[in-house]
């Protein structure tokens, strides 16, 4: 017969649980017995892709279960013949142990896991495409897929079994978004777009060309494949059109041996802006087009010989001065061919004036020479350097007789040279920036440009049927100021060691404004002229340690 159900009956004699001795005790005697008992926790080995750790089993959920324990001894108390019972008690009933029963909590086993993991968790990280400065190539960085250690499955493992001592929790991996694979044809494609472009302007032989590294500037190699930067596709477009293009020259007059003599006009070649833009975008991103012709037309003369007015019979309408004390040789040399080249020019009626198109290009040929030009955000050694002497009077000086400005542009950083007049000034570059004003006076303008060397200073002068208009320019304004920043000290192994040579100049940072108001017989007007000088650092080169 077998033992009594319920908590009334008694545990065979003999039995044991784990170490604890229950046989002969009510199953509710022995859980409180067994309850009560200190167990030896195992240690379980836990290991997720390199890393392992040992930690105890009731870090992970692992307990013992006195009922489960209690409920095994019933079910072997029953298991028993009479006759071992009649032995047991006289007591001769054999010894029968039986193993203490566990149990996992799986979702403290998960938990603990997951904390245990945490640091081998990573999302997946995109493929990243980059330039190599040093290889002058388009690269790429590899993509990492996401992994985390399964804690959920090992969890369910150490339930279903939690005599266990090793876990191994599986990495579960998934792709990142953008992976290396599927970005290599864009970064192919991008590198074979990186070649020299040559350009040539239809029906002339007049062309330009653009480097590798300057292709490579006109477009974006992205996930999505190759993108135009229409900025810089735009800025290198003009740049080349300057170049390519041959405008119209208006007649005008020049110095020859002291005398104005008058220069007939001649027809030109521009380009054709808009077919031109077209041709020369769908070559950038073509990597098989090598050159690309730009679409012309003709540019006729807006003023003819016979148009010319005669100099004694034009009024002073307004001049503009400046100062270049302490410029070098080449600053000079240059200060004076600009004075020259402007001077004589003719802005017809309702013509426009452009600093570029009276200048003429800023080559050796035209006869300017080295000189230090702000270029790249540094102050640097360039081809021309002071003609924004001459742009910057010329500017003051039509600026002063009333024109509206179409085009003007500014210093990156505040110049000395054009103190004390501080924010009246205009940069140009050739190609691609400009000064120009419209002349709305009625008549067509004399440009006389008055260069004093020896006292370093020049007066731009212009002259024409003065219009019935005063017109008043204010000091400049400043809106805010900027301190400019540390020096910066940069090696140059040229240098013998220990020498120190500054490049470049510290310059403080303002944002101003000049005001200008004119008065005629329409009434009083005002309009702004803005500036925004960067704060500049100095920079100095030292000889290697």
């Amino acid at each position: 017969m077998g033992l009594a159900a319920g908590d009334t009956g008694r545990l065979a004699p003999g039995l044991v649980v784990g170490t604890v001795p229950v046989g002969g005790l009510t199953p509710a005697e022995a859980r409180a017995r067994l309850t009560g008992q200190p167990v030896a926790v195992p240690q379980v080995t836990v290991q997720a892709g390199k890393k392992t750790w040992t930690v105890p089993a009731t870090r992970l959920g692992w307990s013992v279960d006195p009922a489960a324990s209690v409920a095994a001894a019933v079910r072997a108390s029953g298991d028993r013949d009479l006759w071992q019972k009649v032995r047991g008690m006289v007591g001769q009933a054999p010894t029968q142990t039986l193993p203490l029963v566990t149990r996992v909590d799986e979702a403290r086993a998960r938990a603990a896991l997951e904390a245990l993991t945490r640091d081998l968790a990573t999302n997946p990280k995109n493929a990243a495409i980059f330039f190599d400065k040093t290889a002058r190539r388009y690269a790429l960085k590899p993509d990492q897929p996401g992994r985390r250690p399964n804690a959920a499955a090992a969890a369910r493992t150490f339930a279903a079994d939690p005599g266990q001592t090793r876990l191994s929790l599986p990495i579960t991996e998934w792709p990142a978004q953008h992976t290396a694979a599927k970005l290599r044809p864009h970064v192919e494609r991008g590198n074979r777009l990186m070649r020299p472009l040559a350009v040539k302007l239809q029906g002339t032989d007049r062309g330009g060309a653009l480097t590798a590294l300057q292709v490579a500037d006109l477009y974006w190699v992205r996930e999505s494949g190759i993108e135009p930067d229409e900025k810089t596709l735009r800025a290198a477009f003009d740049r080349l059109t300057g170049a390519v293009d041959r405008p119209a020259q208006n007649a005008r007059f020049r110095l020859q041996g002291g005398k104005l003599v008058k220069v007939k006009e001649e027809a030109g070649r521009v380009t054709d802006r808009q077919a031109a833009l077209a041709a020369f975008r769908k070559a950038v991103l073509d990597p098989a087009a090598t050159s690309v012709v730009f679409a012309s037309k003709a540019s006729r003369p807006s003023l003819k010989l016979a148009g010319l007015p005669i100099p004694d019979q034009l009024e002073l309408v307004a001049s503009g001065t400046s100062t270049y004390h302490g410029s070098s040789a080449e600053r000079r040399t240059n200060v004076a061919v600009a004075a020259a080249n402007i001077h004589g020019y003719v802005v017809p009626e309702g013509g426009e004036f452009s600093f570029l198109s009276a200048l003429g290009s800023i080559t050796p040929e035209n006869g300017f020479v080295g000189g230090l030009i702000i270029s790249g955000g540094r102050t640097v050694e360039g081809l021309g350097g002071g003609v924004c002497q001459v742009s910057t009077t010329a500017f003051r000086a039509l600026y002063q007789a009333g024109l509206p400005v179409t085009e003007r542009h500014q210093h990156s950083y505040r110049v000395g040279y054009y103190e004390p007049e501080v924010g009246y000034e205009a940069a140009v570059y050739d190609p691609g920036l400009d000064l120009r004003l419209k002349n709305d006076t009625g008549g067509p303008l004399f440009i006389k440009a008055v260069n004093d060397n020896a006292r370093s200073r020049l007066e731009v002068q212009v002259w024409g049927i003065k219009p019935e208009r005063t017109v008043t320019v204010s000091p400049a304004v400043i809106h805010r100021y900027t301190p400019h920043p540390p020096a910066q000290y940069v090696v140059n192994r040229t240098l013998a060691p220990g020498a120190v040579r500054q490049v470049d100049w510290a310059k403080d940072g303002y944002d101003l404004s000049i005001t200008r108001t004119i008065k005629d017989g329409k009434g009083t007007r005002t309009d702004q002229t803005r500036t925004s000088y960067k704060p500049w650092r100095a920079v100095y080169e030292v000889g290697p340690q």
